[in-house]
């Protein structure tokens, strides 16, 4: 799969846009935001359905709250912040308000990982995937780019539950064409390999394309897998790859711990052990700079990535 990070589109666009396309099907649809839909852009929706659009301000708990209530109506809410705030911040409202109750409210995060930039390490998510993934009732997806976010909105106006949405601040390249499906079930293995597996999702999803088609010519055949339903997780697909390639890498925008890594992990450990490789962001925080640059600094670009991944089939094979 040929990859050009040259031509890259912004996938909070495309969740605003499929937003508001939803809104035009199903009347029940209504949008919460915490004062910032100019950067969800949620705004949107709000142009086109003002009555169905709420801004509840700087006070994301209320948010929260607020959509749990009118999906306990039968409303679709969609409740969009920036991933800190959707998940940290609102932790206990989700988790009694929301998924004891088993409502139907969609809460989607943007501005996920490390990839926030230059808005430092207290707006920089790592640990929103593990917050949510522990939640009973909660669903969680990180989409690739574009096309599987467009999907993945079309899929959660329609499917009954709470679930948790993380977009990247960042235009991300195209990786999947219009012929793409997302199911929920199914990761998706984008790049055929023998020698390792990496499993990954959201913006790194293209590192990790990029770093296997450089592997190859150093002989290292490298199957990537795109999990972006971390739970449910395809237990199936993972498993498969665990009895058919050497090891198992996990690549995530994310804290080491709780999230992707961690998932693969307990698939595993439980059904057929089999040694992974974390890579990821180690129990730290986040820093204050340009988005690619903090890519390559916690090492997680497509040539970094070739570097590690050199070192542990050196280490694992020879």
């Amino acid at each position: 799969m040929k990859i050009d990070k040259n031509k890259t589109q912004s996938v909070r666009k495309v969740f605003g846009k499929t937003l508001a396309y939803m809104g035009e099907l199903n009347e029940k649809i209504v949008v919460l935001d915490a004062d910032l839909s100019c950067s969800t852009q949620t705004k949107m929706f709000a142009d086109k359905f003002p009555e169905r659009f709420f801004n509840c301000g700087i006070a994301e708990q209320n948010m929260i709250a607020t959509a749990a209530g009118l999906a306990s109506q039968g409303k679709v809410p969609f409740a969009a912040t920036f991933a800190m705030f959707a998940t940290g911040r609102t932790y206990d409202q989700i988790r009694n308000g929301v998924c004891y109750a088993d409502l139907n409210v969609k809460i989607v995060g943007t501005h996920g990982g490390i990839t926030v930039g230059e808005d430092g390490a207290t707006h920089q998510a790592l640990e929103d995937i593990a917050l949510m993934r522990e939640i009973p009732h909660m669903t969680v997806i990180v989409p690739a780019d574009a096309k599987e976010c467009e999907e993945v909105i079309k899929y959660a106006a329609l499917h009954q539950g709470p679930m948790y949405i993380r977009l990247s601040r960042c235009n991300l390249p195209d990786v999947f064409d219009e012929n793409y499906h997302f199911n929920i079930h199914k990761a998706v293995v984008v790049e055929e390999g023998s020698d390792v597996t990496l499993l990954t999702n959201g913006e790194l999803l293209c590192e990790c394309i990029l770093a296997a088609e450089e592997l190859k010519k150093d002989g290292i055949s490298v199957r990537v897998v795109n999990v972006p339903v971390v739970k449910p997780i395809d237990k199936t697909t993972i498993i498969d790859c665990a009895k058919e390639t050497k090891f198992l890498i996990t690549v995530e925008n994310h804290s080491t711990t709780g999230g992707l890594g961690s998932a693969v992990c307990e698939v595993v450990c439980g059904n057929y052990p089999a040694k992974v490789f974390r890579i990821g962001i180690h129990d730290e925080f986040g820093q204050s700079g340009k988005s690619d640059e903090l890519v390559k600094y916690y090492g997680l670009d497509s040539a970094n990535l070739v570097k590690r991944i050199k070192s542990m089939y050196a280490k694992e094979v020879n």
